[in-house]
Protein backbone atom coordinates (compact mmCIF):
# COMPACT_ATOMS: atom_id res chain seq x y z
CA UNK A 1 0.00 0.00 0.00
CA UNK A 2 1.16 3.53 -0.79
CA UNK A 3 0.01 6.49 1.35
CA UNK A 4 0.62 10.15 0.58
CA UNK A 5 0.86 13.24 2.77
CA UNK A 6 1.50 16.78 1.58
CA UNK A 7 4.18 19.06 3.03
CA UNK A 8 6.49 21.85 1.82
CA UNK A 9 10.16 22.59 1.13
CA UNK A 10 11.50 26.08 1.81
CA UNK A 11 13.57 27.92 -0.80
CA UNK A 12 14.17 31.39 0.53
CA UNK A 13 10.72 32.84 1.26
CA UNK A 14 9.07 30.44 -1.15
CA UNK A 15 7.30 27.28 0.02
CA UNK A 16 7.40 24.53 -2.64
CA UNK A 17 4.89 21.67 -2.58
CA UNK A 18 6.35 18.29 -1.58
CA UNK A 19 4.54 14.96 -1.51
CA UNK A 20 5.62 12.40 1.10
CA UNK A 21 4.92 8.92 -0.32
CA UNK A 22 5.16 5.86 1.92
CA UNK A 23 5.16 2.25 0.74
CA UNK A 24 5.07 -0.75 3.07
CA UNK A 25 5.97 -3.80 0.96
CA UNK A 26 7.02 -7.37 1.64
CA UNK A 27 10.74 -7.93 1.99
CA UNK A 28 13.57 -7.70 4.48
CA UNK A 29 12.85 -5.14 7.26
CA UNK A 30 14.31 -1.80 6.13
CA UNK A 31 13.40 1.85 6.51
CA UNK A 32 14.68 4.03 3.64
CA UNK A 33 14.14 7.72 2.90
CA UNK A 34 14.84 8.83 -0.67
CA UNK A 35 14.32 12.08 -2.58
CA UNK A 36 17.44 14.23 -2.12
CA UNK A 37 17.11 14.43 1.68
CA UNK A 38 19.78 16.04 3.85
CA UNK A 39 21.12 14.60 7.11
CA UNK A 40 18.38 16.11 9.28
CA UNK A 41 15.71 14.48 7.10
CA UNK A 42 17.59 11.16 7.07
CA UNK A 43 17.63 11.19 10.86
CA UNK A 44 13.82 11.31 10.83
CA UNK A 45 13.92 7.49 10.77
CA UNK A 46 15.05 7.36 14.39
CA UNK A 47 12.72 10.10 15.61
CA UNK A 48 9.67 8.63 13.86
CA UNK A 49 10.41 5.11 15.10
CA UNK A 50 10.85 6.33 18.69
CA UNK A 51 7.67 8.45 18.52
CA UNK A 52 5.66 5.45 17.32
CA UNK A 53 7.19 3.30 20.07
CA UNK A 54 6.07 5.90 22.63
CA UNK A 55 2.50 5.35 21.34
CA UNK A 56 2.85 1.59 21.74
CA UNK A 57 3.27 0.94 18.03
CA UNK A 58 6.12 -0.88 16.34
CA UNK A 59 7.17 -0.80 12.71
CA UNK A 60 5.95 -3.75 10.64
CA UNK A 61 8.70 -6.25 9.73
CA UNK A 62 8.57 -5.21 6.09
CA UNK A 63 10.39 -2.97 3.67
CA UNK A 64 9.37 0.68 4.31
CA UNK A 65 10.25 3.24 1.65
CA UNK A 66 9.65 6.99 2.06
CA UNK A 67 9.90 9.03 -1.15
CA UNK A 68 9.98 12.83 -1.02
CA UNK A 69 8.66 14.03 -4.37
CA UNK A 70 9.81 15.83 -6.48
CA UNK A 71 13.03 13.90 -6.06
CA UNK A 72 15.29 16.58 -7.61
CA UNK A 73 14.26 19.28 -5.07
CA UNK A 74 16.63 19.52 -2.06
CA UNK A 75 14.88 18.68 1.24
CA UNK A 76 16.34 20.28 4.37
CA UNK A 77 15.15 20.58 7.94
CA UNK A 78 13.35 18.62 10.65
CA UNK A 79 9.81 19.67 9.67
CA UNK A 80 9.49 16.51 7.53
CA UNK A 81 9.21 14.32 10.67
CA UNK A 82 5.45 14.79 11.11
CA UNK A 83 4.42 14.19 7.46
CA UNK A 84 6.67 11.11 7.30
CA UNK A 85 5.08 9.72 10.48
CA UNK A 86 1.56 10.42 9.20
CA UNK A 87 2.29 8.81 5.82
CA UNK A 88 3.69 5.75 7.60
CA UNK A 89 0.68 5.51 9.93
CA UNK A 90 -1.66 5.79 6.93
CA UNK A 91 0.23 3.03 5.10
CA UNK A 92 -0.05 0.85 8.23
CA UNK A 93 -3.81 1.50 8.35
CA UNK A 94 -3.71 3.34 11.69
CA UNK A 95 -5.27 6.52 10.25
CA UNK A 96 -7.34 7.36 7.18
CA UNK A 97 -5.14 8.10 4.16
CA UNK A 98 -7.90 9.93 2.24
CA UNK A 99 -8.56 12.28 5.15
CA UNK A 100 -4.92 13.38 5.16
CA UNK A 101 -5.21 14.59 1.55
CA UNK A 102 -6.95 17.74 2.81
CA UNK A 103 -4.00 18.79 4.97
CA UNK A 104 -0.43 20.03 4.67
CA UNK A 105 1.72 18.86 7.59
CA UNK A 106 4.92 20.33 9.08
CA UNK A 107 6.60 19.71 12.41
CA UNK A 108 9.44 17.97 14.20
CA UNK A 109 8.86 14.92 16.40
CA UNK A 110 10.38 14.37 19.82
CA UNK A 111 11.30 10.85 20.91
CA UNK A 112 8.28 10.72 23.25
CA UNK A 113 5.82 11.59 20.45
CA UNK A 114 5.52 15.33 21.09
CA UNK A 115 5.25 17.64 18.05
CA UNK A 116 7.85 20.36 18.58
CA UNK A 117 8.46 23.65 16.79
CA UNK A 118 10.31 23.96 13.49
CA UNK A 119 11.14 27.02 11.35
CA UNK A 120 8.94 28.21 8.48
CA UNK A 121 5.41 27.47 9.77
CA UNK A 122 4.11 30.90 8.66
CA UNK A 123 5.30 30.26 5.09
CA UNK A 124 3.70 26.81 5.18
CA UNK A 125 0.42 28.37 6.36
CA UNK A 126 0.48 30.94 3.55
CA UNK A 127 1.16 28.14 1.06
CA UNK A 128 -1.74 26.13 2.50
CA UNK A 129 -3.98 29.17 2.12
CA UNK A 130 -3.03 29.45 -1.54
CA UNK A 131 -3.70 25.73 -2.03
CA UNK A 132 -6.99 25.99 -0.07
CA UNK A 133 -6.04 23.20 2.32
CA UNK A 134 -5.68 22.92 6.08
CA UNK A 135 -2.39 22.96 7.99
CA UNK A 136 -1.20 20.54 10.66
CA UNK A 137 1.56 22.14 12.75
CA UNK A 138 3.07 22.06 16.27
CA UNK A 139 0.85 23.40 19.05
CA UNK A 140 3.50 25.96 19.98
CA UNK A 141 3.27 27.49 16.51
CA UNK A 142 -0.50 27.50 16.07
CA UNK A 143 -0.60 31.23 16.82
CA UNK A 144 2.00 31.83 14.11
CA UNK A 145 0.08 29.76 11.54
CA UNK A 146 -3.21 31.49 12.37
CA UNK A 147 -1.92 34.73 10.81
CA UNK A 148 -2.75 33.06 7.47
CA UNK A 149 -6.50 33.55 7.76
CA UNK A 150 -9.21 31.51 6.11
CA UNK A 151 -7.85 27.95 6.51
CA UNK A 152 -8.33 25.29 9.19
CA UNK A 153 -5.34 24.99 11.53
CA UNK A 154 -4.72 21.84 13.53
CA UNK A 155 -2.10 22.69 16.17
CA UNK A 156 -1.16 19.34 17.71
CA UNK A 157 0.78 19.01 20.98
CA UNK A 158 1.62 15.34 20.29
CA UNK A 159 1.06 12.56 17.80
CA UNK A 160 -1.65 10.77 19.83
CA UNK A 161 -3.76 13.93 20.18
CA UNK A 162 -3.44 14.54 16.44
CA UNK A 163 -4.61 11.03 15.55
CA UNK A 164 -7.55 11.29 17.97
CA UNK A 165 -8.49 14.65 16.43
CA UNK A 166 -8.41 13.21 12.93
CA UNK A 167 -10.58 10.26 14.06
CA UNK A 168 -13.05 12.60 15.79
CA UNK A 169 -12.59 11.22 19.29
CA UNK A 170 -10.87 14.40 20.49
CA UNK A 171 -11.10 18.03 19.40
CA UNK A 172 -8.01 20.20 19.45
CA UNK A 173 -8.73 23.90 20.14
CA UNK A 174 -8.52 26.29 17.23
CA UNK A 175 -5.46 28.54 17.82
CA UNK A 176 -5.76 32.30 18.01
CA UNK A 177 -3.41 34.67 16.15
CA UNK A 178 -0.30 35.70 18.03
CA UNK A 179 -0.09 39.02 19.81
CA UNK A 180 1.10 42.19 18.14
CA UNK A 181 4.08 43.29 20.20
CA UNK A 182 4.39 46.98 21.10
CA UNK A 183 7.42 48.77 19.76
CA UNK A 184 10.31 48.56 22.24
CA UNK A 185 11.28 51.83 23.86
CA UNK A 186 14.68 53.19 22.90
CA UNK A 187 16.77 56.33 23.30
CA UNK A 188 15.11 59.68 22.65
CA UNK A 189 16.66 62.44 20.57
CA UNK A 190 16.39 64.66 23.65
CA UNK A 191 19.35 62.71 25.00
CA UNK A 192 21.53 64.04 22.16
CA UNK A 193 23.20 67.33 23.07
CA UNK A 194 24.18 69.49 20.11
CA UNK A 195 24.77 67.66 16.79
CA UNK A 196 22.05 69.63 14.98
CA UNK A 197 23.45 68.80 11.53
CA UNK A 198 23.59 65.09 12.32
CA UNK A 199 20.04 65.14 13.74
CA UNK A 200 18.79 66.88 10.61
CA UNK A 201 20.50 64.25 8.43
CA UNK A 202 18.94 61.51 10.59
CA UNK A 203 15.49 63.03 10.06
CA UNK A 204 15.98 63.16 6.30
CA UNK A 205 17.21 59.57 6.28
CA UNK A 206 14.15 58.43 8.25
CA UNK A 207 11.71 60.38 6.09
CA UNK A 208 12.96 58.98 2.79
CA UNK A 209 14.52 55.65 3.77
CA UNK A 210 17.97 56.87 2.72
CA UNK A 211 21.36 55.40 3.62
CA UNK A 212 23.45 57.47 6.04
CA UNK A 213 27.13 57.50 7.03
CA UNK A 214 28.25 59.36 10.15
CA UNK A 215 31.93 60.08 10.57
CA UNK A 216 33.46 61.54 13.69
CA UNK A 217 35.79 60.99 16.67
CA UNK A 218 35.04 58.43 19.40
CA UNK A 219 32.39 59.50 21.89
CA UNK A 220 30.80 62.09 19.59
CA UNK A 221 27.41 60.33 19.73
CA UNK A 222 27.26 58.39 16.44
CA UNK A 223 25.97 55.17 17.98
CA UNK A 224 23.48 57.08 20.15
CA UNK A 225 22.11 58.86 17.09
CA UNK A 226 21.74 55.57 15.24
CA UNK A 227 19.92 53.97 18.18
CA UNK A 228 17.46 56.90 18.15
CA UNK A 229 16.44 56.13 14.56
CA UNK A 230 13.85 53.40 15.37
CA UNK A 231 12.03 55.91 17.59
CA UNK A 232 11.34 58.26 14.67
CA UNK A 233 10.51 55.69 12.00
CA UNK A 234 6.83 54.96 11.22
CA UNK A 235 5.36 51.59 12.11
CA UNK A 236 5.17 48.80 9.57
CA UNK A 237 1.90 48.48 7.69
CA UNK A 238 0.10 45.13 8.16
CA UNK A 239 1.37 43.92 4.77
CA UNK A 240 4.94 44.96 5.62
CA UNK A 241 4.71 43.31 9.05
CA UNK A 242 3.74 40.06 7.33
CA UNK A 243 6.76 40.35 4.99
CA UNK A 244 9.12 40.85 7.92
CA UNK A 245 7.50 38.00 9.86
CA UNK A 246 7.99 35.61 6.94
CA UNK A 247 11.75 36.23 7.07
CA UNK A 248 11.75 35.74 10.84
CA UNK A 249 9.71 32.54 10.46
CA UNK A 250 12.25 31.02 8.06
CA UNK A 251 15.04 32.01 10.45
CA UNK A 252 13.17 30.44 13.40
CA UNK A 253 12.87 33.77 15.23
CA UNK A 254 9.07 34.17 15.37
CA UNK A 255 8.59 33.27 19.03
CA UNK A 256 5.03 32.33 20.01
CA UNK A 257 3.61 33.76 16.78
CA UNK A 258 4.12 37.29 18.08
CA UNK A 259 4.35 39.83 15.28
CA UNK A 260 5.82 43.29 15.79
CA UNK A 261 4.86 46.45 13.92
CA UNK A 262 8.23 48.01 14.81
CA UNK A 263 10.77 48.14 12.02
CA UNK A 264 13.70 45.72 12.45
CA UNK A 265 16.97 47.16 13.74
CA UNK A 266 19.99 44.91 13.26
CA UNK A 267 23.49 45.84 14.42
CA UNK A 268 25.95 43.00 13.63
CA UNK A 269 29.47 43.07 15.05
CA UNK A 270 32.25 44.01 12.62
CA UNK A 271 33.64 40.47 12.84
CA UNK A 272 30.57 39.14 10.96
CA UNK A 273 31.30 36.88 7.99
CA UNK A 274 29.88 37.27 4.50
CA UNK A 275 27.40 34.43 5.06
CA UNK A 276 26.25 35.99 8.35
CA UNK A 277 25.65 39.35 6.68
CA UNK A 278 24.14 38.36 3.33
CA UNK A 279 22.89 34.83 4.06
CA UNK A 280 24.09 31.37 3.16
CA UNK A 281 25.80 28.60 5.05
CA UNK A 282 25.47 24.85 4.64
CA UNK A 283 21.71 25.19 5.14
CA UNK A 284 20.95 28.49 3.45
CA UNK A 285 19.49 30.92 5.98
CA UNK A 286 18.73 34.65 5.74
CA UNK A 287 21.56 36.94 6.81
CA UNK A 288 21.51 40.20 8.72
CA UNK A 289 20.65 42.25 5.63
CA UNK A 290 17.49 40.14 5.15
CA UNK A 291 16.61 40.09 8.86
CA UNK A 292 16.68 43.91 8.62
CA UNK A 293 14.26 43.89 5.64
CA UNK A 294 12.07 47.03 5.67
CA UNK A 295 14.08 48.25 8.65
CA UNK A 296 17.56 49.44 9.59
CA UNK A 297 20.95 47.75 9.21
CA UNK A 298 23.44 49.56 11.46
CA UNK A 299 27.12 48.93 10.78
CA UNK A 300 29.23 50.49 13.51
CA UNK A 301 33.00 50.85 12.95
CA UNK A 302 32.42 50.49 9.20
CA UNK A 303 36.10 50.21 8.10
CA UNK A 304 36.66 47.37 10.60
CA UNK A 305 34.42 45.06 8.56
CA UNK A 306 36.24 42.91 6.03
CA UNK A 307 36.29 44.67 2.68
CA UNK A 308 34.86 41.67 0.81
CA UNK A 309 32.01 41.48 3.36
CA UNK A 310 31.15 45.15 2.86
CA UNK A 311 31.29 44.88 -0.91
CA UNK A 312 28.87 41.95 -0.76
CA UNK A 313 26.23 44.50 0.32
CA UNK A 314 26.55 46.50 -2.88
CA UNK A 315 24.03 44.44 -4.84
CA UNK A 316 21.40 44.20 -2.02
CA UNK A 317 21.55 47.96 -1.45
CA UNK A 318 20.85 48.54 -5.13
CA UNK A 319 18.25 45.83 -5.86
CA UNK A 320 16.59 45.25 -2.49
CA UNK A 321 17.19 41.50 -2.56
CA UNK A 322 19.95 38.93 -2.01
CA UNK A 323 20.55 36.08 -4.45
CA UNK A 324 22.42 33.34 -2.60
CA UNK A 325 23.84 30.94 -5.19
CA UNK A 326 25.32 27.66 -3.97
CA UNK A 327 26.10 24.38 -5.68
CA UNK A 328 23.03 22.73 -4.13
CA UNK A 329 20.65 25.70 -3.95
CA UNK A 330 19.79 29.05 -5.48
CA UNK A 331 17.79 31.11 -3.00
CA UNK A 332 16.51 34.70 -3.04
CA UNK A 333 15.81 36.65 0.15
CA UNK A 334 14.33 40.18 0.37
CA UNK A 335 16.77 42.86 1.57
CA UNK A 336 15.15 46.29 1.22
CA UNK A 337 17.09 47.91 4.06
CA UNK A 338 18.13 51.35 5.19
CA UNK A 339 21.86 51.32 5.85
CA UNK A 340 23.13 53.45 8.74
CA UNK A 341 26.90 53.35 9.20
CA UNK A 342 29.35 54.99 11.59
CA UNK A 343 33.10 55.32 11.43
CA UNK A 344 36.02 57.18 12.91
CA UNK A 345 37.96 59.50 10.58
CA UNK A 346 41.16 57.49 11.17
CA UNK A 347 42.44 54.62 13.30
CA UNK A 348 43.26 56.81 16.30
CA UNK A 349 39.97 58.64 15.76
CA UNK A 350 41.25 62.15 16.43
CA UNK A 351 42.15 63.47 13.00
CA UNK A 352 42.19 67.26 13.06
CA UNK A 353 42.92 67.53 16.79
CA UNK A 354 46.56 68.55 17.12
CA UNK A 355 46.70 67.44 20.76
CA UNK A 356 45.33 63.92 20.21
CA UNK A 357 46.01 62.98 16.59
CA UNK A 358 48.75 60.46 15.92
CA UNK A 359 52.04 61.34 14.24
CA UNK A 360 50.96 59.64 10.98
CA UNK A 361 48.12 62.09 10.31
CA UNK A 362 46.80 62.67 7.67
CA UNK A 363 48.27 59.55 6.08
CA UNK A 364 46.56 57.31 8.66
CA UNK A 365 43.18 58.77 7.65
CA UNK A 366 43.72 57.92 3.99
CA UNK A 367 44.77 54.36 4.85
CA UNK A 368 41.84 53.86 7.22
CA UNK A 369 39.13 55.31 5.00
CA UNK A 370 40.39 53.41 1.95
CA UNK A 371 39.19 50.19 3.59
CA UNK A 372 35.69 51.16 2.40
CA UNK A 373 35.49 51.00 -1.39
CA UNK A 374 34.36 53.94 -3.51
CA UNK A 375 31.41 52.05 -5.05
CA UNK A 376 30.17 51.22 -1.56
CA UNK A 377 30.41 54.87 -0.46
CA UNK A 378 28.63 55.94 -3.66
CA UNK A 379 25.58 53.96 -2.52
CA UNK A 380 25.29 56.03 0.65
CA UNK A 381 23.01 59.03 0.16
CA UNK A 382 23.93 61.14 3.19
CA UNK A 383 27.44 61.74 4.52
CA UNK A 384 27.66 63.81 7.68
CA UNK A 385 30.54 64.84 9.94
CA UNK A 386 29.77 64.41 13.64
CA UNK A 387 31.85 66.88 15.65
CA UNK A 388 33.01 66.14 19.21
CA UNK A 389 30.77 67.41 22.00
CA UNK A 390 32.35 69.66 24.60
CA UNK A 391 31.73 69.48 28.35
CA UNK A 392 29.90 72.81 28.10
CA UNK A 393 27.46 71.29 25.59
CA UNK A 394 26.82 68.32 27.87
CA UNK A 395 25.98 70.67 30.76
CA UNK A 396 23.20 72.33 28.75
CA UNK A 397 19.55 71.36 29.44
CA UNK A 398 17.94 68.79 27.10
CA UNK A 399 16.73 70.16 23.75
CA UNK A 400 13.07 71.09 23.51
CA UNK A 401 12.49 68.87 20.49
CA UNK A 402 12.70 65.12 20.85
CA UNK A 403 11.81 61.99 18.95
CA UNK A 404 8.03 62.57 19.16
CA UNK A 405 8.19 65.85 17.25
CA UNK A 406 10.58 64.49 14.63
CA UNK A 407 8.45 61.34 14.26
CA UNK A 408 5.41 63.49 13.40
CA UNK A 409 7.29 65.24 10.58
CA UNK A 410 8.66 61.94 9.30
CA UNK A 411 5.17 60.40 9.31
CA UNK A 412 3.79 63.35 7.34
CA UNK A 413 6.56 63.03 4.72
CA UNK A 414 6.03 59.25 4.47
CA UNK A 415 2.29 59.82 3.98
CA UNK A 416 3.05 62.03 0.98
CA UNK A 417 5.30 59.32 -0.46
CA UNK A 418 2.63 56.67 0.11
CA UNK A 419 0.14 58.74 -1.87
CA UNK A 420 2.53 58.62 -4.83
CA UNK A 421 3.22 54.89 -4.55
CA UNK A 422 0.30 53.94 -6.81
CA UNK A 423 1.93 55.88 -9.65
CA UNK A 424 5.58 55.07 -8.92
CA UNK A 425 5.46 51.66 -7.21
CA UNK A 426 7.99 53.01 -4.67
CA UNK A 427 7.20 52.89 -0.95
CA UNK A 428 9.77 55.58 -0.13
CA UNK A 429 11.78 58.19 -2.00
CA UNK A 430 14.86 55.96 -1.68
CA UNK A 431 13.15 53.56 -4.12
CA UNK A 432 12.16 56.24 -6.68
CA UNK A 433 13.47 55.44 -10.13
CA UNK A 434 12.80 55.92 -13.82
CA UNK A 435 9.59 57.73 -14.68
CA UNK A 436 8.65 58.31 -11.05
CA UNK A 437 11.94 60.11 -10.41
CA UNK A 438 11.49 62.21 -13.54
CA UNK A 439 7.94 63.23 -12.65
CA UNK A 440 8.30 63.95 -8.93
CA UNK A 441 11.98 64.86 -8.40
CA UNK A 442 12.77 67.10 -11.37
CA UNK A 443 13.84 70.47 -9.88
CA UNK A 444 12.78 73.93 -11.03
CA UNK A 445 15.00 75.99 -13.34
CA UNK A 446 17.15 77.50 -10.56
CA UNK A 447 17.57 74.10 -8.96
CA UNK A 448 18.47 72.51 -12.27
CA UNK A 449 21.24 75.04 -12.91
CA UNK A 450 22.74 74.46 -9.46
CA UNK A 451 22.48 70.72 -9.99
CA UNK A 452 24.34 70.84 -13.31
CA UNK A 453 27.12 72.97 -11.84
CA UNK A 454 27.50 70.72 -8.80
CA UNK A 455 27.39 67.52 -10.84
CA UNK A 456 30.36 68.70 -12.87
CA UNK A 457 32.31 70.13 -9.93
CA UNK A 458 31.69 67.12 -7.66
CA UNK A 459 32.06 64.58 -10.48
CA UNK A 460 28.81 62.87 -9.55
CA UNK A 461 28.28 59.43 -10.98
CA UNK A 462 24.93 58.52 -12.50
CA UNK A 463 24.10 56.70 -9.27
CA UNK A 464 25.19 59.66 -7.15
CA UNK A 465 23.14 62.04 -9.30
CA UNK A 466 20.02 59.88 -8.90
CA UNK A 467 20.47 59.46 -5.16
CA UNK A 468 21.02 63.17 -4.69
CA UNK A 469 17.71 63.87 -6.48
CA UNK A 470 15.95 61.40 -4.18
CA UNK A 471 17.33 63.18 -1.11
CA UNK A 472 16.22 66.56 -2.50
CA UNK A 473 12.72 65.14 -3.02
CA UNK A 474 12.64 64.02 0.62
CA UNK A 475 13.79 67.44 1.85
CA UNK A 476 10.98 69.03 -0.17
CA UNK A 477 8.49 66.56 1.34
CA UNK A 478 9.63 67.50 4.85
CA UNK A 479 9.08 71.14 3.93
CA UNK A 480 5.60 70.38 2.57
CA UNK A 481 6.57 71.66 -0.90
CA UNK A 482 5.37 69.97 -4.07
CA UNK A 483 8.20 71.10 -6.38
CA UNK A 484 11.90 70.53 -5.72
CA UNK A 485 13.63 73.90 -5.56
CA UNK A 486 17.15 75.30 -5.43
CA UNK A 487 17.23 75.31 -1.63
CA UNK A 488 16.39 71.59 -1.53
CA UNK A 489 19.07 70.79 -4.10
CA UNK A 490 21.61 72.83 -2.14
CA UNK A 491 20.91 70.99 1.11
CA UNK A 492 21.03 67.61 -0.61
CA UNK A 493 24.39 68.49 -2.17
CA UNK A 494 25.78 69.42 1.25
CA UNK A 495 25.35 65.79 2.31
CA UNK A 496 27.10 64.27 -0.71
CA UNK A 497 30.57 62.81 -0.28
CA UNK A 498 33.22 65.16 -1.64
CA UNK A 499 35.53 63.75 -4.34
CA UNK A 500 39.06 62.92 -3.19
CA UNK A 501 41.66 65.54 -3.92
CA UNK A 502 44.25 64.68 -6.53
Amino acid sequence: MVAQVRTVAFLGLEARAVEVQCQVAPGLPRFNIVGLADKAVGESRERVQSALAAMGLSLPPKRITINLSPADLPKEGSHYDLPIALALLAAMGVTDAEQLSDWIAVGELALDGRVVSSPGVLLAAIHASQEETGLICPAGQGAEARWAAGIPICAAPDLISLLNHLKGTQTLPDPMPGEVEPAPSGPDLKQVKGQETAKRALEIAAAGGHNLLMSGPPGAGKSLLASCLPGILPELTPAEALEVSMVQSVAGMLDGGRISRARPFRAPHHSASMAALTGGGLKVKPGEVSLAHLGVLFLDELPEFQRAVLDSLRQPLETGKVDVARANAHVTFPARVQLIAAMNPCRCGHLGDAALACSRAPRCAADYQSKVSGPMLDRIDLHVEVDPVSAADLALPPPAEGSAEVRARVAAARAVQSSRSEQTGARTNAELDGEGLEIFATPDEAGRKLLMQAAEAMRLSARGYTRMLRVARTIADLSGVQEVGRIHIAEALSYRRQPPRA
